[in-house]
């Protein structure tokens, strides 16, 4: 067994875990978000709720299904918009060089001038708060992500005989991008794109946190760790419980992306 492989499959397990939960909870919960009981609110776990209760009296293993399901399709979907348009930016810039090249990689500079979350943070507060523009705020930092590491790795292998030859029979940059430039990418993409996933993550608990990202009765576990702040001194399980969610799905994505780097990175291959 290769010395990647236990990254790679706890990192994978733990993965297939937060994804299981996510879409869990679009068929069932223990409890409905707005099931309130307030006459027993923030007891500890029991066999009725295994989790306890909130503030609210509402059930806290449902409100951490439902901040799964928040959390991984605002990260999917900013990752999407962030591969979508950053890809083939950087495809681009490759292909044709000159002022395009430079006026995308300007663009990439300006955007990275922000640090990612302070970023998230000013758009969200700009566009107001709610899971859309999270994913609008996430997805716009991926963009020069993905257009940077695209353009260089796009660069190294416009100089390949392969493509030299495609070049040669008169295909045009375009078709060469696609055809034979972006296969060769996929797998730098992959990884980058669980990295960027496990950011994701712990953007969008951080928008919650401070109220910019999913609104109520939306779950989201930056939101219950804004909400379990005050509690810490008497209910510190209330805390507890959403951060290690949003550390153990982190955890396992970035543990995932190392795996794949090192299983589908062919120059670790080679060293090994």
């Amino acid at each position: 067994m290769s010395r990647a492989a236990p990254t790679l499959v706890i990192g994978g397990a733990i993965s297939a875990l937060f994804v299981a939960l996510a879409l869990l909870s679009f068929i069932w919960t223990p409890y409905a978000v707005t099931d309130f009981d307030i006459a027993h609110r923030l007891q500890g776990p029991s066999t009725a709720h295994w989790l306890g209760l909130d503030h609210f009296g509402r059930d806290v293993a449902s409100l951490i299904l439902l901040g799964a399901r928040n959390a991984l399709l605002v990260s999917l979907v900013a990752v999407l918009l962030g591969a979508g348009l950053g890809v083939p930016l950087g495809l681009l810039a490759a292909a044709r060089g000159g002022w395009i090249d430079e006026l995308v990689m300007r663009g990439a500079d300006v955007v990275f001038a922000f640090p990612a979350l302070i970023l998230a943070i000013l758009l969200t507060a700009v566009l107001g708060p709610g899971a859309l523009n999270a994913v609008i705020a996430i997805g716009v930092f991926n963009v020069p992500v993905f257009a940077r590491l695209t353009r260089g790795s796009a660069l190294s292998l416009w100089t390949r005989d392969y493509v030299l030859a495609a070049r040669a029979a008169g295909k045009g940059a375009a078709r060469i991008s696609l055809e034979h430039v972006l296969p060769g990418l996929l797998s730098v993409l992959i990884v980058q794109a669980t990295l960027q996933f496990s950011l994701g993550v712990i953007a969008e608990a951080g928008l919650s946190y401070v109220g910019l990202g999913a609104q109520p009765p939306a779950a989201s576990w930056g939101k219950m760790l804004a909400d379990a702040q005050t509690l810490v001194a008497v209910a510190p399980l209330q805390a507890i419980f959403p951060g290690l969610a949003i550390v153990i799905t982190v955890l396992g994505l970035n543990l995932l992306g190392d795996g794949l780097r090192d299983r589908l990175d062919p120059r670790l291959t080679e060293d090994r």
